[in-house]
């Protein structure tokens, strides 16, 4: 018996392992390709061994990429910085409306709610190029073509119906009766739903929103097509290493790892909370 649970407890540590292997081990080369020049990293065969170097992050910093047909100016810390704003203010602006909206579609229930509900449910499913020609006009009649307010208002498709579920499922799990005892002592619905109901749903909404930035920052088809370069996120920012030259693979892995950063420390530093809001969305949704 004891040699079974031994031998089980082998198995299963060995499969752990493979499987963060076969996960990680993308990470791990992008990381070594950052520290090599692309005549290294297209050597045959491959090899990990090799002489490091900081070129391809002092190109990314000082915005001057050396390519065979010589000096090509870049702004990857300008996309990046578009990156942080747009990610930011897309989830703040979803927070402040999306939080409100998930607590009345918990807590009051009337005719048409659910179908409300699983209307903007639908924008977040719906593919971006379903949306993409008229949301192109409009803009352009508008006037927010290539503008951070439109942006961020079209960044909503994304953000507002991902924290409207989630937060969603969070009120539905407090009991109603606490809040219904503080109302009967005098409080009025606001001073209910901001002393209690948001302090009860507080790890909800951080995984929310969380998973908003996530899914923020790594939109890629509404900015590249809305935008032009001095508004555009790092993640069509790095289109600028694929030149005429070639393909500038030690600087596509250096910017990958200076824009997954962000998001990877914000995941592990929330990881509770992400699987948590995510598992209680799932149910409760």
């Amino acid at each position: 018996m004891e040699h079974t649970s031994t031998l089980e407890r082998v198995l299963r540590g060995a499969a752990l392992a493979l499987v963060v292997i076969f996960f990680m081990f993308p990470l791990f080369w992008i990381f070594m390709m950052s520290f090599q020049t692309n005549e290294t990293i297209l050597r045959i065969p491959p090899s990990i061994v090799f002489e490091p170097t900081l070129s391809n992050y002092a190109a990314l910093i000082t915005g001057r990429l050396e390519t065979a047909a010589g000096t090509l100016e870049i702004n990857f810390l300008r996309t990046l910085w578009n990156s942080v704003f747009l990610s930011v203010t897309s989830v703040a602006v979803a927070l402040l409306l999306g939080v409100p909206a998930a607590y009345a579609f918990a807590r009051h229930k009337f005719r048409g709610s659910e179908d409300i509900a699983f209307t903007l449910l639908s924008f977040r499913f719906a593919p971006p190029l379903l949306v993409l020609l008229p949301l192109t006009i409009y803009f352009q009649q508008l006037g927010l073509s290539n503008t951070y307010f439109g942006l961020v208002w079209v960044y909503q498709l994304i953000c507002l119906p991902l924290i409207l579920w989630i937060v969603r499922g969070y009120f539905e799990d407090i009991s109603a009766d606490v809040e219904y005892a503080y109302r009967i002592a005098g409080h009025s619905w606001f001073a209910t739903f901001r002393k209690i109901a948001l302090p009860l749903a507080g790890p909800g909404i951080a995984a929310a929103g969380l998973l908003a930035f996530i899914f923020a920052w790594n939109n890629f088809v509404f900015a590249l097509v809305l935008a032009s370069a001095d508004k555009q996120p790092v993640t069509v920012g790095a289109l600028a290493f694929v030149t005429a030259s070639g393909i500038q693979y030690g600087q596509i892995a250096a910017a990958i790892v200076l824009s997954i950063t962000p998001t990877l420390a914000l995941a592990l530093y929330a990881q509770r909370y992400l699987v948590e809001g995510l598992s209680l969305g799932a149910v409760k949704g």
